[in-house]
């Protein structure tokens, strides 16, 4: 199976979940997510604001800010997107994402921890998203700034080989509401038992 071939594979899958199944699989990404944080001491956060098809991390966002974390979100740009602070108000701009509306750019030397969304990933733990590169293009520009990345998705849907380009994202974590997959440094996968609440 090709990368495209998987995309739609993964889609089909998130896709199917029903619009019920949302808050209690987002429920348990957004608790593993805050374990996460705790354990990396994270205080500047990279994060993303949700697609219908992404988990849901608004609330997590709003906890963050009243903990006084510094939160930094994409804001597109050409072909890819620089990082600003988040705040309110936000606006639906390009591809039906949301953004501060009124947004500086921002000079960030270090992102702690980076939450990206995912529709899948392959077995060298590499990212699958919508197809657009904006990620990659950010993260070839950047990526000595961020310390740690972790991967999210409603479902697990991995690949079994290699389907992904040298210059994609691979992350050191992937949370989903079934597992978490864990990059060991000779690149197989470490699965973490967790109870789900």
């Amino acid at each position: 199976m090709d990368k495209k071939l998987f995309r739609k594979h993964c889609i089909e899958k998130l896709r199917q979940i029903s619009p019920r199944a949302y808050y209690k699989k987002d429920k348990i990404v957004m608790k593993r997510l805050c374990d996460e944080i705790r354990r990396a001491h994270a205080h500047t956060i990279m994060l993303y604001i949700p697609l219908a098809i992404e988990v849901d991390i608004m609330p997590l966002i709003k906890r963050l800010k009243r903990q006084k974390k510094i939160l930094y979100v994409p804001f597109m740009q050409g072909e890819s997107f620089r990082l600003v602070q988040y705040k309110l108000p936000l606006e639906t701009r390009q591809f039906g994402i949301s953004e501060p509306r009124h947004s500086q750019p921002s000079k960030i030397n270090r992102i702690d921890l980076a939450i990206i969304p995912v529709i899948g990933i392959d077995s060298a733990m590499k990212r699958i998203g919508f197809g657009r590169g904006m990620y990659d293009r950010f993260y070839e520009k950047e990526q000595t700034k961020i310390k740690k990345i972790v991967f999210v998705s409603r479902v697990l849907c991995r690949c079994s080989h290699k389907i992904t380009d040298h210059y994609d994202i691979q992350a050191d974590k992937m949370i989903a509401p079934e597992k978490i997959v864990v990059r060991k440094r000779e690149r197989r996968f470490k699965v973490q038992q967790s109870s789900v609440d």
